[in-house]
């Protein structure tokens, strides 16, 4: 109450500071509401409020006239600036009620069931005769408030041992026989106590209020006695699922034929409710380093009105109202908040408009040259993106599995020609050469037996000849012939002493052995080309695998091996050492100790074993109550874990002690539940090495006879 009385106050207090100047209106403020209650006045009402003297002659005029008609303004209407008060005395009427109300509402509102009394058992030490009843708690009520994000209403729970959501606030009222000297009842939770307090108004009343966010064990004290043990089961409030319901993870938009829009399902879940949904798009325009990014909201609460707990939201992704293109792609996601703040989020899905080009089949045949160096695909990645294409053939049409292969065929020859680099070869061979007669200059091409075109293609491939670059032993021809240089006379004589790095025979860029088996890398990326080229991915498979497995040999070949330096220990004294016979030292030293292995949970083995001597007939002494208490420990993390299992043996323990102590007569059916209780508590015994199956009788009969048969003497 004071909290709300102080907020009163306060409210109070500004909405008189705000009416306070309504007091002395200033005569500024007056004449611009009358400027803006009568036109006849011409918005000149402020000239009245001028002295003359420091006016115009035109604005002495309209002085004149504006004061004329002000005159005739106060005889025909009786204000000039009439105040109407019944809508702020309705508005505040209105106020007045709904904060009677919303005060009212806490004693008016339903608590939702009555909270009735739960049976709540003490262990009470037994009566002397003839001493008075001792004070014990006559009745206990339990009343649950949820929080407000589970939108639910009060409850009380049927058990003392009870499930509540996160954050629920827990009161308890005690009814107690009388009060005592030693204080009100405690309630014991988690290691720590709350006291209870008396309640206003009722005799012999108590009440204590907690706000539960974790499960807890709890139980009550009063006047030297202690109830059971009994479990509060926080729920926790789980964040929200959000699952797209429809379009698929990736979805490509045809170029033509389809209409630019897809529809967005999703189902959204949480707990007690839904409070707000969110679809998320980034659209992505342009291509290579020229991409631009923008982001766009979409409120898709309004299927969230009376906040569902489970609930298909739904939008329309329409690309060209996007800004889309063709070529162009967005990415989205959707987001859900429930009551409580948490939020979730779903994976983002990729819409790809298909680009005009790719649609035509033509990016093969008229797209520029990739001379980007970080746009060349490995023969590891042409391996790959070949099997997904077998894999995808049933699926593809003719036509499209022709551009697909024809694509990878233009990737095989980009990296055929980086790798032909390292051999010299600057342009294709065989390109800018013109047909003609055979000449010493320019010589025919040679019929080679690993050309790409060859039908056998198993056979071995010819090492190229290694070319010496040390004695510069470079063979001349005379040029000779019509088609022959002006200047062949020179070249030939200059030939011994030039070195031609752009002739493939030549260069020297690598050792004779790594360009031999270069060569081969060629020779099978040639053959793997060809067969992309005419459409024939499973045909190009062996070869691309032959072109990996040359290019790794190629790798570990052209490594460079070096001595690891270190530390290099001195030589050993062997001519002090060989052949003396002499072992001391040379053992390596083993130290043993017999270390018997700790017990597994001593404390509930202990317990164990007093009551199998319990209930083998051995009386119970009240010191033996020390043996059980650790066992009670834990027994309750046990119960705190798994309250269904553990709390009933938790509760038999309890009684089972206050007998102990007491030195009464122990309860067999408490021994045996406690018993299964700590049995289940240690962990399982490893398993014993299984028996040798022992022969069955038939088996002993035929060994007997065996055994019984005389030995016979073979000559």
């Amino acid at each position: 109450m004071w909290p709300l009385a102080g907020l009163a106050i306060i409210v109070l207090g500004l909405a008189a500071w705000r009416l306070t100047p309504l007091g002395p209106l200033p005569a500024a403020a007056v004449a611009r509401r009358l400027d803006r209650r009568y036109p006849a006045l011409e918005d000149s009402a402020g000239l009245l409020l001028l002295p003359a003297e420091n006016l115009s002659l035109l604005e002495q005029f309209q002085q004149q006239r504006v004061a004329g008609r002000l005159t005739q303004l106060t005889k025909s209407e009786e204000q000039l600036l009439p105040v109407d008060f019944r809508r702020p005395g309705l508005l505040a009427l209105g106020l007045l009620v709904a904060g009677a109300a919303a005060w009212a509402w806490p004693m008016a509102s339903p608590r939702g069931a009555i909270p009735a009394a739960v049976a709540v058992h003490f262990n009470a030490p037994p009566a002397r005769p003839g001493a008075p009843a001792p004070a014990r708690i006559l009745e206990t009520q339990l009343l649950v408030t949820p929080p407000a994000y589970t939108r639910r209403g009060e409850f009380a729970p049927a058990q003392a041992s009870f499930r509540c959501p996160q954050g629920a606030r827990i009161r308890w009222r005690v009814r107690v026989s009388r009060p005592v000297a030693g204080g009100a009842p405690v309630l014991e939770m988690d290691g720590h106590r709350v006291a209870f307090r008396p309640v206003a108004g009722a005799a012999n009343m108590f009440e204590a209020k907690q706000i539960m966010n974790a499960s807890a064990l709890y139980r009550l004290r009063f006047a030297g006695t202690v109830s059971d043990d009994y479990a509060i089961d926080v729920q926790a409030d789980q964040a929200p699922a959000v699952r797209i319901l429809t379009p698929r993870a990736y979805t490509l938009v045809p170029a033509r034929g389809a209409r630019p829009e897809v529809p967005v399902r999703a189902l959204l879940h949480d707990d007690y409710g839904l409070s707000r949904a969110e679809l998320i798009i980034t659209v992505a325009q342009g291509a290579g380093e020229a991409v631009k990014f923008r982001e766009v909201r979409r409120d898709l609460s309004g299927a969230l009105g009376p906040q569902p707990a489970q609930t298909t939201v739904g939008s329309l992704l329409n690309l060209k109202q996007l800004g889309l293109t063709y070529g162009d792609e967005l990415y989205f996601y959707i987001s859900a908040r429930d009551n409580n703040g948490h939020s979730a989020r779903s994976d983002a899905y990729l819409v790809q408009w298909q680009d005009t080009a790719q649609a035509a089949g033509v990016s093969g045949l008229m797209g520029g040259p990739k001379v980007a160096p970080a746009y060349f695909r490995s023969q590891r990645q042409l391996i790959i993106d070949t099997q997904k294409l077998l894999a995808e053939r049933k699926n593809l049409t003719l036509s499209e599995l022709t551009t697909r292969a024809n694509e990878l065929g233009a990737d095989q020859q980009a990296l055929r020609l980086r790798y032909g680099k390292f051999m010299g070869e600057e342009l294709e061979p065989g390109l800018g050469v013109t047909a003609g007669p055979e000449t010493e200059a320019q010589p025919a091409p040679r019929a080679e037996s690993h050309s790409p075109i060859a039908e056998d293609d198993d056979a071995p491939a010819p090492t190229a000849p290694a070319a010496g670059h040390d004695d510069h032993d470079h063979e001349a021809s005379a040029p000779a012939g019509g088609n022959a240089s002006p200047t062949a006379e020179t070249d030939a004589l200059l030939q011994p002493y030039i070195h031609k790095h752009d002739d493939a025979e030549t260069a020297d860029f690598l050792e004779p052995a790594v360009k031999t088996k270069l060569r081969a890398v060629l020779d099978q990326m040639w053959a793997a080309e060809l067969r992309l080229r005419t459409a024939q991915p499973a045909a190009a498979l062996p070869y691309e695998y032959r072109a990996l497995r040359l290019l790794k040999e190629v790798q570990q070949q052209t490594r460079a091996f070096v001595k690891k330096a270190g530390f290099a220990p001195p030589a050993a004294p062997e001519p002090n050492l060989r052949l003396t016979g002499d072992l001391k030292g040379a053992a390596a030293p083993r130290l043993q100790a017999q270390v018997p292995a700790p017990a597994a949970q001593p404390a509930v083995r202990g317990a164990l074993a007093w009551l199998a001597a319990s209930t083998a007939g051995q009386p119970a002494r009240p010191a033996d109550a020390r043996l059980l208490e650790p066992a009670g420990a834990a027994l309750a993390q046990a119960a705190l874990q798994q309250p269904g299992a553990y709390l009933g043996a938790l509760r038999d323990l309890r009684h089972l002690l206050a007998d102990v102590r007491a030195g009464r007569p122990s309860c067999p059916d408490c021994r045996r539940t406690v018993a299964r209780a700590l049995t289940d508590l240690l962990p399982p015994p490893p398993p014993a090495d299984a028996a040798p199956p022992t022969p069955d009788r038939l088996a002993r009969r035929y060994f007997q006879n065996l055994s019984s048969q005389p030995k016979v003497n073979a000559h």
